[in-house]
């Protein structure tokens, strides 16, 4: 038995933080199998008022899912999407637009439900990690829209997949609207807060802002309090700017530009874009823009 937990530790301690966010959705659906009742308290409502007594429901909405092919489809997405990120970001901004794609979905999903109400209709309530999830991949798209992504037997701009993520939400919420007993509105508005996070976050990124900053410290604060205060020796670390990457300055200066994107993500994703001078961020935003 002792055996078998600590293969279970070891596996689990090798998981990314979206296996382990893949993880946790695939657990809170098996809880809810076993209660063999939905999870109300975890869902996010359509009013105002009732949000302001279950406030922890604007980010455990995301958590959230009935239906084994919601569940099934927003994980495989959040899988391969990781995938991408992961190699390109570290795991804080990963987390940083996951849960605010989450916040900023449930967000407009209340406030289009109190400005829309004959429309849209009262008494909703939304769950499934789509918005969050949405906002992953709107960032990717908007960050470097002229990436191809490989599909079958042809490649597929980046750009393109987001365009066409834009329009079938788009036309969900207003199917939903002609169709309010079969559609799902709240669900469509829900991703398109998502696709404003990504798509936000992903421009001031080449601006040289990180808008996640912020949440990223309110995060580690509140995890702080259950951390242990004992502290060990500070270390002084020196970086080497003279660098990009561990090449040369004039080595990097004789890559193409493809190349030279290549190692300016690298180097994000190993010491954060803070890490990134002046002018490795002016060449990442003009590359970004073609």
């Amino acid at each position: 038995m002792t055996s078998l937990s600590q293969d279970i530790k070891d596996k689990l301690s090798r998981l990314n933080v979206l296996e382990k966010i893949i993880g946790i959705n695939v657990a809170i659906y098996i809880i809810g199998l076993f209660l063999k009742s939905n999870l109300g308290w975890l869902e996010l409502p359509s009013d105002f008022s009732d949000f302001i007594v279950q406030p922890w429901a604007i980010i455990t909405y995301a958590f959230l899912h009935y239906d084994i092919w919601h569940l099934f489809f927003n994980m495989l997405w959040l899988y391969f999407i990781g995938r991408i990120f992961l190699n390109l970001f570290n795991p804080k901004m990963a987390l940083n637009i996951y849960f605010l794609g989450g916040i900023a979905g449930g967000l407009l999903y209340m406030l289009c439900y109190a400005l829309f109400p004959d429309a849209l209709g009262t008494n909703s309530r939304l769950l499934g990690a789509s918005g969050a999830v949405r906002a992953l991949l709107i960032f990717l798209c908007a960050y470097m829209p002229n990436k191809e992504l490989r599909v079958f037997t042809f490649n597929l701009k980046l750009w393109y997949v987001g365009v066409a993520i834009v329009i079938l939400d788009v036309i969900g919420v207003f199917s939903g609207i002609k169709n309010p007993t079969g559609g799902n509105s709240g669900g469509y508005l829900a991703h398109l807060g998502g696709v404003l996070l990504g798509y936000l976050y992903a421009k001031q990124l080449l601006k040289g802002q990180d808008i996640g900053k912020g949440f990223e410290r309110l995060m580690d604060a509140v995890f702080g309090v259950f951390k242990s205060s004992k502290k060990g020796p500070l270390k002084t670390v020196h970086k080497n700017k003279s660098k990009v990457g561990g090449y040369t300055r004039a080595d990097f200066h004789e890559f193409n530009n493809q190349k030279k994107i290549d190692v300016i993500l690298d180097k994000i994703s190993k010491s954060g874009y803070e890490s990134l001078t002046a002018e490795e961020k002016e060449f990442l935003f003009r590359a970004g823009k073609k």
